[in-house]
């Protein structure tokens, strides 16, 4: 009877496809469309190929740091503990608000890595994610940064030598455009029809004179299309930390989340550092 149930057990993992972890961000490849691969414990799982399959998603009751691997009762900044939190310089304040970064003044929580992320190559960008907005990524985050946030078109703007002087641009740019997405309206695929091309031609007499020098005079478009086959009509997220399990038809990938078919939404970035047991039925 043991020997009947392993057997029974490597049997169906085997014909179902199951696998069990910890899962992070999901890792995007720009293509036509885009490929997405979903790290979930020691396994890359590719989820192009399950579209228009039934998958069962659930919560296994264990919530860990993404850096230092602590059990945890919650995260913050998706995926860290609240001592990760306050203390790496992967959560410093600057994240969030480039212009406040102190890096080019030798001021860091970790100047070694401030020297690969603030102090190297940044962009400012616009992009059409539900509505035109501007933003701040590195120059290794391209395109992927514009992938992760639902982004339909985008375009250059500027390229700095560190992560300050981006974010003065964007706060300038940002009193004039959003630098907010509306998730629902991203995920639906409603956004303003605009030149965005015209639109960055239009900003540039916003920039200060000291930097004006920073403007990106190409005007290469990056169009991006996400791995739906069947658009929703509504959207309803879903709180897998209260509901424990999901059975659904996946019908797409845009941003960070899953699509279903019931117009149920699912955001993977949120539950980083989270155990998942994923079932492909």
């Amino acid at each position: 009877t043991y020997y009947y149930l392993i057997l029974q057990h490597i049997l169906f993992k085997f014909i179902f496809m199951e696998y069990t972890g910890q899962i992070s961000k999901m890792i995007s490849k720009i293509d036509n469309p885009i490929e997405y691969v979903l790290p979930i414990g020691e396994n890359k799982l590719a989820l192009n190929k399950y579209i228009g399959k039934l998958i069962q998603i659930k919560f296994n009751d264990e919530i860990r740091c993404i850096h230092c691997n602590n059990k945890i009762k919650k995260t913050y900044m998706q995926g860290f503990c609240y001592p990760c939190f306050i203390s790496l310089p992967q959560t410093e304040e600057c994240v969030f608000k480039p212009h406040l970064c102190k890096a080019h003044l030798g001021q860091a929580r970790d100047m070694d890595w401030a020297k690969d992320n603030c102090l190297s190559p940044t962009y400012v960008y616009l992009s059409l994610t539900s509505n035109l907005k501007v933003g701040v990524t590195r120059y290794n985050h391209v395109p992927s940064r514009w992938i992760d946030q639902g982004a339909h078109f985008a375009i250059k703007f500027a390229k700095t030598p560190n992560r300050y002087l981006a974010g003065l641009i964007e706060l300038e740019i940002s009193k004039y455009i959003s630098d907010r997405t509306q998730w629902r309206k991203m995920i639906l695929g409603q956004y303003d029809n605009l030149n965005l091309i015209n639109k960055k031609n239009d900003l540039r007499k916003y920039l200060p004179n000291q930097l004006e020098k920073y403007y990106l005079n190409s005007n290469e478009l990056i169009e991006f299309e996400y791995p739906i086959v069947k658009s929703l009509e509504k959207i309803n997220s879903f709180n897998i930390e209260k509901f424990k399990s999901i059975k659904k038809k996946l019908i797409g990938i845009k941003g960070q989340y899953l699509l279903f078919d019931d117009n149920h939404v699912l955001n993977i970035r949120k539950y980083s550092g989270y155990n998942f047991t994923i079932k492909i039925l």
